[in-house]
């Protein structure tokens, strides 16, 4: 929202300034983060870890509001340390929770390593048989691109709000660090994700049941390692977290450019304004554990898909800007200026 503002204002178009676009756009990409922060960021993350837990544990059904009170207290502690406290949790809980995933996923495709190849004919004929071009290719392309953005972002914006935190010299080197991470997400976890569910034959009706989200990828799962639920719904939990920090601080910005001057006007501090909204953000992480599943999934997606839209105008009127200075940095990069690694 401060680079559709402000970037844009420096821009023109026919000779007419396009600052009022940026500032439509900024307003609008804000408004649209803070309920992406509270529905995908949020309310899906505590949702998901209480189904998990309801799946190994009966005593937890139908008590979710107290799953997402749990969450509450452990996020609101560490968000209020701010940024830095922020990352001192999601450094040490994401490789953490990525590594034991990955490899309990390497664990069920070994056990069914003689099924590789009928399983990628199922993905292939799947995607690409008669009925899936006549009907169906498109309605699964849509979801596909809706699962994908809620799970990298790519094109959302939002994982800006934390690498315009970052101290370097060299923004450029920045952009290359954020470009990991669909790579990780996206191309590695979900990729797993499908694949032990493929090969578990838990991508079927009879084998799905009626279960969806993180209790299909559990049964899938257990299957194959009867304990791993167990071990699934502390990683659940703990990329719930993580999650649900990052996006509080996301939040928070966006409520700060909406809301600050307000706040400002009336002789509210800063803490003021910080609480405020690690109020709303918390109470919507109870609330997120107790909903359906489905009515949170269909906010979610709305959000997070809503805000690419003003993010991706501003990156097209910018394009030529980010190429020179993709350019400028590698050729410092190449000349030396720049060194690739320390010494």
């Amino acid at each position: 929202m401060f680079y559709l503002e402000k970037a844009l204002k420096e821009k023109k178009l026919l000779g007419f300034s396009l600052w009022p676009l940026g500032k439509v756009l900024a307003v609008t990409y804000a408004v649209l983060m803070i309920g992406a922060s509270i529905g995908g960021g949020n309310m899906f993350q505590s949702n998901q870890t209480f189904m998990q837990f309801e799946l190994i544990e009966p005593a937890f059904v139908g008590h979710g509001a107290w799953v997402g009170m749990a969450l509450a207290i452990i996020v609101g502690v560490v968000i209020i340390g701010g940024i830095k406290s922020i990352a001192k949790v999601t450094e040490k809980v994401v490789p953490i929770m990525a590594g034991i995933y990955v490899l309990a996923a390497l664990v069920v495709i070994g056990v069914h390593y003689t099924e590789i190849p009928a399983v990628f004919g199922i993905i292939i004929d799947g995607a690409f048989n008669a009925d899936a071009l006549k009907g169906g290719f498109l309605g699964v392309l849509i979801v596909g691109f809706q699962r994908a953005s809620f799970s990298n972002e790519a094109g959302v914006g939002s994982a800006t709000i934390a690498h315009s935190a970052v101290k370097t010299d060299e923004p450029i080197s920045e952009g290359f660090v954020a470009l990991v991470e669909p790579v990780i997400d996206t191309v590695l976890i979900c990729t797993m994700t499908a694949l032990v569910i493929v090969f578990t034959g838990y991508y079927t009706p009879e084998l799905a049941n009626g279960m969806s989200g993180s209790q299909l990828t559990s049964a899938a799962f257990g299957s194959v390692i009867s304990w791993f639920p167990y071990i699934l719904a502390f990683a659940i939990m703990l990329f719930a977290i993580s999650t649900m920090i990052t996006w509080a601080y996301y939040g928070l910005n966006s409520f700060k450019f909406l809301f600050g001057g307000l706040f400002k006007k009336f002789n509210l501090s800063q803490k003021t304004l910080n609480y405020t909204f690690f109020f709303i953000f918390l109470s919507f992480t109870v609330i997120g554990a107790a909903a359906e599943l489905g009515a949170v999934v269909a906010f979610a997606d709305m959000m997070i898909l809503t805000m690419a839209f003003p993010n991706i105008i501003g990156l097209l009127i910018l394009a030529p800007e980010v190429y020179g200075d993709l350019k400028i940095y590698i050729a410092k990069l190449k000349s030396g200026e720049i060194k690739k690694f320390e010494d």
